[in-house]
């Protein structure tokens, strides 16, 4: 089996339309017997590699899951990372800021939680949140208690994301790599998963009423995520 990660990379000055890219893939494993024998080659690549970042001591690795609702964050994490020691490993989740989080700026509590030398540092959402639900409600920029004439700028997204990619390169020049992947699903499996979190008493945890709530914005999210991913993506 050979993924080429180049049919799920955006390119350089790539314009992304959300809708042009599939959802599904042909499956890369013959059967779910095969995908195990794939996966579990992979965990023990991983664990290896794993020791080489530790004992080194050189670099970080800092993993940045984004996605909607139900995208399967929690499921990729929890896959991937499976062969992982969690003592050099550590899984930080954003969810919505707390009143002494909002006294800083947007990136400060993300910054708190990257990852030392010789470890792993896992996001499952992080800073992009700034720019994709924050966008999408910008109400929810009042309470961040940024200048009138700041956050009504025209250039204020253009900003963030301008501030979102010097973060990275800094962080690349300072010997942390960063690894983005956004999880694409379409609306209608969407609808599928939360059907199945309230049917399966096991997954009735994982849904909210917010859930519901928030695909009323679909249409802006897509366009969110597109602006997002397409101005912040990079050629290394």
């Amino acid at each position: 089996m050979k993924i080429d990660i180049k049919d799920f990379r955006i390119a350089p000055g790539e314009r992304v339309k959300l809708k042009d890219w599939p959802t599904k893939v042909k499956p890369f494993c013959g059967s779910k017997d095969e995908y195990q024998e794939i996966l579990d080659k992979h965990v023990k690549q991983l664990e290896s590699l794993q020791e080489l970042l530790y004992g080194s001591n050189e670099y970080a690795l800092l993993l940045i899951f984004q996605g909607m609702d139900a995208a399967g964050k929690d499921g990729a994490i929890r896959h991937v990372m499976s062969g992982v020691n969690p003592q050099g490993c550590e899984v930080a989740s954003f969810k919505q800021p707390s009143a002494e989080e909002l006294e800083h700026d947007f990136l400060w509590r993300s910054t708190l939680e990257l990852p030392e030398r010789g470890r792993i540092g896992i996001f499952n959402r992080s800073y992009y949140e700034e720019v994709l639900i924050v966008r999408v409600h910008p109400e929810l920029l009042a309470a961040e208690g940024l200048a009138r004439e700041s956050r009504h700028g025209k250039d204020f997204w253009e900003q963030r994301y301008r501030s979102i990619v010097e973060m990275e390169k800094h962080l690349h020049r300072n010997a942390t790599r960063i690894v983005k992947i956004f999880l694409h699903l379409s609306k209608e499996e969407q609808r599928k998963r939360f059907l199945a979190r309230i049917e399966d008493p096991q997954k009735n945890w994982k849904f909210s009423m917010d859930d519901i709530h928030e695909r009323k914005y679909w249409p802006q999210y897509t366009e969110a995520f597109e602006e997002c991913l397409q101005s912040t993506h990079s050629a290394s």
